[in-house]
């Protein structure tokens, strides 16, 4: 996509002035920014530098605490997400906003549903749906499906396509492409370069700093609440944009040697459930990391959920193999963050025959109990209670560890939980915070923490690293290459190749519900796992869809 820097004399479209947001603490200090018509302009930052709230103020889910906006030159102030609609500015929300009871085609038409004499015109509604599904690339999804059987993957599409509408003046995406995969991601991009043909003001938020670099005319940094810098993208590196991200040079994408792998710890024979997983077989072994990629629609979630119980099988089997005796000696107080990182694998002759669970695990809570967690793709409906407090989420995995006599030691549990806190360098007020109050990125975090609570041996990770900032992200990556050096066995979806191919010593790519190539690294190419995905058709939703339910451990 060129870039169309906007000329000096054309008056800007919107004018952010002095805008500054309050909760507690202020999280948007006198943000002075202005946007073009027709140029895209990126919003990048650490995870809680503000990028969210400043978006929706723009878009009026929130209300500044002072400052003030011009749109087009005269005062804009939205009370509601209406109310900025009827200006003509959209937004994307990285949390979808579909309503999961109704169909594909209800929610993309929500407010403007065809009718006739009151009554409702099926035809009419789902022809036009599939133009607007057309515009995405999602000819490949019924308009009567109800939102609640697609996946994460597909929903964001159709939240994407929900948002492309003709009257649309500035658009704002949040994390657009954190569940996409590259072709999704082309289509978005080709509708993206259509918009601003028309004089569409994009703002476009991603920590994918190779996608800025791409799209973006100009970039806006936040940092802490603060505007750092705006400019131009071109000649824009990404360490450039890193350092003045995070304020230091972060790291996050190194090609690493392979690691030196054991005994296989869990493997699924001919697993399957309807079309969504067909016969998947496949080896977990102790001390490596297994990605897993394709398109939406592939199955990679699916055969995740499977793996964890959240899900039943029809068909085939999960097998643990030699168990290991896992030592973890709680220190004493004062001391407790030495308890993340201890964990010894010394083979345990009383349960040294596999297991074999027929269908898989009957629950998550058999899998747990197993030795086997699961960092979900939707956290906030799925992984975390958001109401509760960071304490409570990080710690609920294995509640034994800080009771005592069936009670719990709320010392403890804080002392543990502040190490985690630490650890992983979760931006909070502390452990008593509400995890709903944090940002996306430090949510994640707190998911982590849970499984570095609980020392499994088979940790499953479905897009770990969605919505993360690149110094967040690299925090995360040292803790997998720790899991790993443990002699932890680490299954990890990505829908970004990349982050795949730099962290993973095997790949596995889904299509059509099929694990249709496993790659050892060395073997692999960006090319050649996009053609691996592209071997079978793919895309499809699961003829026998469930609606998935949540697996908060």
């Amino acid at each position: 996509m060129p870039s169309r820097s906007p000329a000096p004399q054309s008056p800007p479209l919107l004018a952010i002035q002095a805008v500054g947001k309050d909760y507690t603490a202020t999280v948007l200090d006198g943000v002075n920014v202005e946007l073009f018509a027709g140029e895209v302009l990126a919003l990048t930052g650490e995870n809680g530098a503000g990028k969210s709230t400043l978006s929706k103020i723009l878009c009026g889910l929130e209300q500044p605490t002072r400052g003030g906006m011009a749109l087009a030159g005269q005062a804009y102030a939205p009370t509601s997400r209406r109310d900025a609609e009827r200006h003509g500015v959209r937004m994307v929300m990285q949390e979808l906003g579909l309503v999961p009871t109704l169909t594909v085609a209800e929610n993309l038409l929500m407010g403007r549903l065809p009718h006739r004499l009151g009554w409702l015109q099926r035809d009419v509604l789902h022809a036009a749906a599939r133009a607007q599904l057309a515009k995405i690339g999602l000819d490949t999804i019924d308009p009567a499906t109800p939102v609640s059987q697609l996946g994460i993957g597909q929903q964001q599409m159709v939240e994407i396509a929900r948002n492309l509408q003709d009257d649309t003046r500035i658009l704002v995406l949040d994390e657009p492409t954190a569940m996409l995969t590259p072709r999704e991601t082309n289509y978005l991009f080709e509708q993206i370069a259509h918009l601003t043909a028309r004089g569409v003001a994009i703002i476009y938020v991603s920590h994918r700093l190779e996608e800025l670099r791409r799209i973006a005319d100009r970039v806006a940094v936040l940092r802490d609440g603060r505007l750092v810098d705006v400019r131009p993208m071109a000649g824009m590196s990404e360490d450039d944009l890193v350092q003045r991200m995070v304020g230091r040079v972060v790291s996050d994408l190194d090609h690493r040697p392979r690691r030196p792998v054991g005994p296989v710890v869990m493997s699924a024979d001919n697993l399957g459930r309807g079309t969504a997983v067909q016969d998947v077989s496949l080896e977990l072994r102790a001390g490596e990391i297994f990605g897993i990629a394709g398109l939406v629609g592939s199955g990679r979630t699916e055969l995740v959920r499977l793996l964890f119980g959240a899900d039943r099988a029809d068909r085939g089997s999960v097998t643990l193999h030699p168990d290991f005796e896992q030592k973890q000696a709680l220190p004493p107080d004062g001391q407790a963050q030495a308890a993340i990182h201890k964990i010894a694998n010394t083979p345990n002759p009383a349960t040294a025959a596999p297991r074999t669970w027929q269908r898989g695990f009957a629950s998550p809570l058999q899998a747990i109990a197993a030795g086997v967690g699961l960092v979900t793709e939707d956290r906030k409906s799925q992984g975390l209670l958001l109401s509760q407090p960071i304490r409570i989420n990080a710690t609920l995995s294995d509640l034994s560890a800080v009771s005592r006599g069936g009670w719990l030691q709320r010392g403890l549990e804080s002392r543990l939980v502040q190490g985690f806190i630490r650890t992983l360098r979760v931006r909070c007020h502390g452990p008593e915070q509400p995890v709903g109050q944090l940002s996306g990125g430090n949510q994640q975090k707190v998911v982590f923490a849970r499984w570095l609570h609980r020392e499994g041996r088979v940790l499953l990770l479905d897009e770990p690293t969605r919505g993360v900032d690149v110094g967040a992200r690299a925090e995360l990556y040292g803790e997998l290459d720790r899991m790993a050096a443990e002699g932890r066995a680490l299954l990890m979806v990505s829908s970004d190749l990349r982050e795949l191919m730099a962290m993973a010593d095997r790949i596995g790519v889904m299509s059509a519900g099929r694990l249709v190539a496993v790659f050892e690294r060395g073997e692999w190419s960006e090319q050649s796992l996009l053609a691996a995905a592209f071997s079978e058709p793919g895309g499809r939703t699961s003829t026998t869809p469930s609606t998935p339910s949540p697996v908060t451990a």
